[in-house]
């Protein structure tokens, strides 16, 4: 029966797990309470693996065989290979995999991609296993195999931090969080253990990294980018598509990664997710698309659209952006997939379009889009096949997205073999991958005040521990952990099943002594508890550390109305400060640079945290005691009010700069000094770059990794105003007590280009203030001249 035949599919629960019930009649018994997966394994304590890799393998040509493949297919079998839809369709109602679900949408839909873990669609799990998960993914591959087109399906996993959905799998810090390490190594870590993770589990495709510009603090999605920077985050989307990618043709450890989300979703206009966002295209050119263009630069085989609009236009429906930008301008030659039911979203949501065929229509038409995470439903199956029979849409423009869905399939190995491979279910969770992410948290974690040297703390000190994020791991990791919005109140930190720490245990490890612990105020700041025998306790300690920050949340269920922590909050730091003696130090464990109040000032010393995961407790337990000295630099600005809450380092050099702390802020527990800034030439033009030299000496009295960072700032531009600061380069050196070392930078002309209103790309020669670390070391700059015409243009863009 053809699509165009079909009636509309049974009904199924949503259920899911390993279970298969081949039956149609389901006899519903189970409460629908998701279980703890009690699958046991002994990890592998270490594992090879390939290394990083400068050489770019990515999507590019058709092979020959995948064009034979799509000109023998059906429209209905193409349409099937374009849509993608979630797990819960093909479970049961006691959580269990149900192949006659599965059945009806191969044969009847022909599906060709699937994606999400069971345990977000109430599975029998809240937490699959990679040997329980791969027994679904498997199960599903098998009927794949032997129904419909006989194609293997493609399946997608949000691994963005890890393989954040698999039980075991170790997780990793949130994006802003590695970004902090100023680091790229740790980016390209995290990727790397993230797809062996995956592919345990059966899935092919991380849909990661996330390289939106986090511009409003407000925004609910800060903590999954790299920051506000065009360049750190460039940087860091590099080496992560490195990590998740590198060499997925021939490595079946490796995953497809997709660079999302493609365009401007950082700047939602009142910081609610979703929402308009306004930015002039030159903006657009200058500050949002590098980081993607860095990714595709990398190979990145898909990308992803994002949600919304704008400056009013939809993306989903744009042919600037989804076409001349993304392929014709930056040369994306990989798969597009659509976000979560986007193109339904243009008539029930965004009212961009008349209704969902005029919307399935218009995408197909005006961008370059391949395959609808349609998600819930076969509206898109039949909306395309009715397009295509009434001769709206050609099949040739159907060709062109499968060609590119099966060559995807074909490089990843799929064709070959689609299945787990059991050998990589042993390394999940390896000491190897959990010292990895240990490592990024000890150089990530930014110290950002410490009066009076009151850390690191003593051994001996008599320290009270107070507040909800110093004894929780799910706290630590946030949204996107377990479960789409973190684990539950239900869930606690018992679904973790010993797979991660806490500050607390941390704590205990270090200093081999059990913490004194009150928990002083619950995480939504709702109510004080027993504030008045923390305060008693508070003022017989040494010191006191408050661990702070917020509930975990994703998306639309971490929308704000303002940044200030809650107020309870603030007040329980209030409390211990105004009616002790006792240094204060709080810990923040916050996906967002959340407004402090009087904590800013009560506070002897404060440590940001960001999103650690799920091991962080060790490494900051170790910070905390200075068997690490902090590292972390701010990846972006830290707002001082809530008019803050978009200012960025690269805004227009005449306003107030005047936040909390300056982006790439971040102190050690050493004394690091600069010095003998040098030029090797005092003009800076195209093709004769200057190479910026300076000495760091480290006069302890710790070992210190420090980040030297290269800024510049134009001192006039005609016509436009300049930015405040650009970072144009970074890296990171260790020094012993006492050691210096010369780190040398080289900055080209070419990299001092702007984009203009006219869409061109060109310089404006004026002095140019080069300048080390200024919001941290004063003074450290010189002066270099840039020269050029400002009649050439390097770059063009059409719009």
């Amino acid at each position: 029966m053809g699509l165009a035949e079909a009636a509309d599919p049974p009904v199924f629960g949503s259920g899911a797990g390993v279970v298969v019930n081949t039956s149609n009649a389901t006899s519903c018994t189970w409460d629908g309470v998701q279980e703890l997966d009690d699958e046991v394994w002994k990890p592998a304590a270490s594992y090879a693996f390939r290394g990083r890799s400068n050489e770019t393998q990515g999507p590019g040509n058709i092979d020959r065989d995948i064009m034979h493949m799509v000109r023998r297919l059906s429209v209905t079998e193409k349409i099937g290979q374009m849509t993608q839809v979630q797990v819960g369709l093909l479970l049961d109602c006691n959580g269990e995999l149900n192949e006659t679900a599965v059945k009806h949408w191969i044969n009847t839909w022909k599906i060709g991609s699937f994606l999400e873990s069971p345990g977000n669609h109430n599975g029998q799990y809240s937490w699959y296993s990679p040997q329980k998960f791969s027994e679904l993914t498997d199960a599903v591959q098998r009927i794949a195999l032997e129904n419909g087109p006989k194609i293997p399906v493609l399946w997608g996993l949000d691994s963005v931090r890890g393989a954040n959905y698999v039980k075991g799998a170790t997780i990793f810090p949130a994006g802003i969080a590695t970004a902090a390490t100023f680091d790229a190594d740790h980016a390209f870590a995290a990727g790397r253990v993230a797809a062996k993770d995956s592919r345990a589990a059966g899935t092919h495709w991380a849909f990661a990294p996330v390289l939106d510009i986090a511009v409003n603090k407000l925004w609910s999605r800060t903590y999954e980018n790299f920051g506000e920077d065009p360049f750190l985050s460039a940087q860091m989307g590099r080496a992560s598509v490195q990590g998740y990618q590198g060499d997925y043709k021939s490595d079946r450890t490796r995953v497809a990664a997709c660079l999302k989300h493609f365009i401007g979703y950082g700047y939602p206009f009142d910081g609610s997710d979703r929402a308009n966002r306004h930015i002039a295209a030159h903006e657009l050119l200058e500050y949002y698309v590098p980081p993607f263009r860095a990714a595709i630069e990398a190979g990145s085989a898909t990308a992803m659209e994002s949600y919304g609009v704008v400056n009013g236009e939809a993306i989903m429906l744009s042919h600037y952006y989804l076409t001349q930008l993304l392929r014709k301008q930056l040369g994306f030659e990989g798969m597009l997939v659509t976000d979560w039911g986007e193109i339904n979203s243009q008539a029930t949501l965004y009212h961009t379009a008349k209704n969902v065929e005029e919307a399935t229509k218009l995408a197909l038409q005006q961008t370059s889009v391949d395959m609808s995470m349609v998600a819930d439903d076969a509206s898109f199956g039949q909306t395309m096949l009715d397009l295509v029979a009434n001769g709206t849409l050609s099949e040739e423009r159907l060709d062109e997205s499968v060609a590119r869905v099966l060559q995807l399939k074909k490089d990843l190995g799929l064709f070959t073999d689609p299945f787990a491979d059991p050998q990589l279910a042993t390394t999940v969770g390896s000491l190897q991958d959990v010292n990895a992410a240990r490592d990024a948290v000890r150089e990530s974690v930014t110290l950002l005040k410490n009066e009076n040297n009151v850390l690191p703390l003593k051994v001996n000190d008599k320290v009270l521990f107070v507040g909800p994020t110093l004894d929780s791991t799910r706290l630590m990791g946030g949204g996107w952990n377990v479960h789409w919005q973190g684990p539950s109140n239900e869930d606690g930190d018992a679904v973790y099943q010993g797979f991660g720490d806490t500050i607390l245990r941390g704590v205990r490890q270090v200093t081999g002594k059990a913490p004194k612990y009150m928990q002083g105020v619950d995480i939504d700041g709702e109510a004080l508890i027993d504030i008045d025998n923390v305060v008693r306790a508070a003022s017989k300690a040494d010191k006191v550390v408050v661990g702070l920050g917020e509930h975990t949340y994703a998306e639309n269920g971490g929308n704000i109305g303002q940044l200030l922590l809650p107020e309870k909050h603030i007040e329980l730091v209030s409390a211990i400060a105004n009616q002790t003696n006792t240094p204060v130090v709080v810990v923040l464990v916050q996906g967002r640079p959340r407004g402090l109040g009087t904590i800013a000032q009560n506070a002897a010393a404060i440590l940001n945290a960001y999103l650690p995961g799920a091991y962080g407790g060790l490494p900051i337990a170790e910070l905390l005691y200075g068997r690490v000295s902090p590292s972390g630099r701010l990846p972006t600005t830290y707002p001082a009010t809530e008019a803050q809450a978009s200012a960025t380092i690269w805004q227009s050099s005449y306003g107030e700069y005047a936040p909390q702390w300056a982006f790439g802020y971040g102190l050690g527990y050493s004394n690091i000094t600069y010095s003998n800034v040098t030029l090797s030439h005092s003009d800076l033009q195209m093709g004769a770059p200057v190479t910026v030299s300076v000495t760091v000496t480290n006069h302890g009295p710790h070992v210190q990794k420090e980040v030297v960072q290269l800024y510049t700032h134009q001192q006039y531009r005609m016509g436009y105003a300049p930015e405040l600061f650009r970072l144009r380069g970074f890296t990171k050196v260790n020094l012993n007590v006492g050691a210096s070392e010369t780190v040398s930078f080289v900055l080209t002309a070419e990299e001092m280009a702007f984009w203009d209103r006219k869409l061109r790309r060109r310089i404006e020669p004026a002095p140019v203030t080069v300048a080390i670390n200024p919001f941290i070391q004063k003074d450290i700059s010189a002066v270099v001249q840039l020269r050029g015409d400002p009649g050439y243009v390097l770059e063009e863009a059409d719009y």
